[in-house]
């Protein structure tokens, strides 16, 4: 049976990450990278697509589970008959080779355990060779070999294409199993000792949570995103992905299935200002450096998304061998939407440097000659219809959002210019850009009827993405469209503290059959809106009622379903953790200025 996408946790080194589900299962795994190709695809096929699951012998269910202090250390427990046992999963951050450590710990009586490792290389397909040398499992299929060794040596054999094993664990003794990947022209990588590996981990992770900032009544919340956002950064670049998991349906059975494991411009305006708000420049600075790597060239071909070190091709195909989660088919990698124009991107790189610029991050002259290179493009660009923010895969159309972020960027340049007379720019065309543009937007995209903007010029549709208008600073807060666009928004998309993106009813916008659950990042920007709107204590109690649908480990994936009450989409969602961080600053904002 499927397990549900909150019954799984998180590990990862900073360069990939697993999924570890309730049943102690590791049923999502990508070596080396996050993009790579997965040895355990379980998650989005079955058990015979690849995982490796160790838990007490007959167990269906851990009794309880919870990350070790601020770090991404998962420790589950299990509660049986004869005894108490805990298995604690973590991936250390990597010198040479990638490593996943599992290390079973008998806490009291004496438990029976049970292992099973199968391996199965690129997304489940190939069913690798294995043999024994030293003591250890060695599984090799072209490009990759796997290394499993046990410490103490505990009994093992092959069954069925897999690697069994079964032992006992007593109060105070353990078990340790390190799982170690490297290319296979090449040599065994230095072995790891997992005990050691753990105590670093811990520290480091503790170290590096000891340097935020923010300390409000949410603390445990803002610090459990950031370490999410944190485990989802590539960091030989400072990439970070939407999420390291591909297909996880936006609904169950349907084809609203797509691959996250890249990195999005849309993302970056919200991330580098909440890690800037929170203290933590030094990864605001790498996410901007990549950005700025990432978007270097012809503006003309500025894309939405780049791959983690900045590739721009990300083909997209379909894995038929693979039965989806809970059914829901495709399994796609790669990502098309990688071609669309989405005019929005100009505005959100732009204002993302003039967050790290405000921010006193040190700034290179190159990074203003690529803002107005970007702006020269927009000039003329920005009255041209596009695929917008939602990546809609209908025809173009002049969405509303698009055009407020082209107004983003001209409002940018031009404070950048007032602020720094060193800097060279064409400030009197970009007041009279930004002009046109908030001109149009107000003309051809606002509603007088219903009081709101629309989510395109002249569809009586709405979008939550219409929410972001105060917080870009387009309209002031108190302003009566910003008003009448927020009911609109509650009235039509809203559900309780759940917001959708747009409707998928009837011939939808985005051109895919089928609905999707509600849009968390949305939800967040609602409780925003209603923070800077003076409704403090309404977004308070959205905001907890919001908090109460993470899962038991605070993780959050991109949507929710109200009615099944449970988790949907790509798990987890840097957009969703990203929300949740600037929501909780608001919030502390407003209790501040009080």
């Amino acid at each position: 049976m499927t397990q549900r996408i909150e019954d799984y946790a998180l590990i990862g080194d900073l360069q990939t990450a697993a999924l570890v589900g309730a049943d102690g299962s590791v049923d999502w795994l990508c070596l080396p990278r996050f993009d790579s190709a997965a040895c355990f695809a379980a998650l989005v096929g079955d058990e015979e697509n690849g995982h490796w699951r160790i838990a007490p012998k007959g167990a269906v269910r851990c009794t309880g589970r919870r990350y070790v202090g601020d770090s991404l250390v998962l420790e589950t427990v299990w509660e049986t008959r004869t005894g108490s046992v805990r298995v604690l999963d973590f991936m250390p951050q990597r010198d040479e080779a990638p490593d996943v450590v599992r290390i079973v710990e008998g806490v009291s009586g004496s438990v029976e355990m049970e292992g099973t490792l199968r391996l199965r290389f690129d997304y489940g397909s190939v069913v690798p060779w294995m043999r024994r040398s030293d003591g250890h499992r060695i599984a090799v299929a072209g490009p990759d070999s796997v290394w499993l060794r046990s410490e103490p040596e505990v009994r093992t054999w092959g069954q069925q294409f897999s690697t069994c094993s079964s032992f006992t664990v007593a109060a105070g003794e353990s078990v340790s199993f390190v799982l170690t990947w490297h290319p296979s022209h090449q040599s065994r990588p230095d072995l790891i000792d997992p005990h050691e590996s753990l105590r670093h981990c811990l520290e480091d992770w503790e170290a590096w949570a000891s340097k935020c900032r923010y300390d409000g009544p949410y603390r445990d919340a803002v610090m459990r995103s950031l370490i999410t956002l944190k485990a989802l950064t590539y960091a030989p670049t400072g990439g970070i992905v939407a999420a390291p998991t591909t297909s996880l349906p936006e609904e169950l059975g349907g084809v609203r299935n797509w691959d996250y494991r890249f990195c999005w411009l849309r993302d970056s305006t919200l991330t580098l200002g909440s890690l800037v708000a929170v203290g933590y420049l030094d990864e605001a600075a790498e996410w901007r450096d990549w950005l700025l790597r990432a978007v270097a060239g012809d503006p003309a071909d500025l894309q939405i998304m780049y791959g983690l070190a900045g590739e721009r091709r990300l083909p997209e195909f379909e894995l038929s061998w693979l039965g989806g989660y809970g059914g829901s088919v495709p399994v796609r990698v790669g990502n098309d939407a990688a071609n669309q124009l989405q005019l929005d991107v100009y505005g959100e790189v732009i204002d993302s440097l003039f967050i790290a610029r405000r921010a006193g991050l040190k700034t290179e002259r190159h990074a203003w000659n690529i803002q107005l290179s970007l702006l020269g493009f927009l000039e003329t660009a920005w009255r041209e219809p596009d695929e917008g923010l939602w990546e809609v895969r209908g025809p173009r159309r002049h969405f509303v959002h698009s055009k407020v972020m082209a107004w983003v960027a001209a409002d940018r340049a031009v404070r950048t210019l007032e602020a720094d007379r060193s800097l060279h720019g064409e400030v009197d065309r970009w007041r009279e850009m930004r002009d046109a543009v908030h001109r149009e937007v107000c003309e051809k995209g606002f509603d007088p009827e219903r009081n709101t903007f629309t989510q395109s010029y002249g569809s009586k549709e709405l979008d939550a993405a219409t929410l972001l208008i105060p917080h870009v600073g387009f309209l002031p807060p108190d302003d009566p469209r910003v008003l009448g666009t927020i009911a609109a928004v509650q009235a039509e998309l809203g559900n309780g503290p759940l917001v959708r993106r747009y409707s998928t009813e009837g011939v939808s916008v985005d051109g895919l059959p089928g609905d999707e659950g509600t849009f968390l990042a949305c939800s967040f920007w609602l409780t925003d809106a209603l923070c800077m709107t003076g409704r403090h204590e309404e977004a308070r109690e959205l905001f907890e009622r919001l908090l109460a649908l993470r899962n038991d480990l605070g993780l959050l994936s991109e949507e929710y379903d109200p009615v099944a009450g449970r988790q949907l989409g790509n798990f987890p969602q840097a957009f969703s953790h990203i929300g949740l961080v600037n929501t909780a600053l608001a919030l502390q904002e407003y209790d501040t200025a009080g």
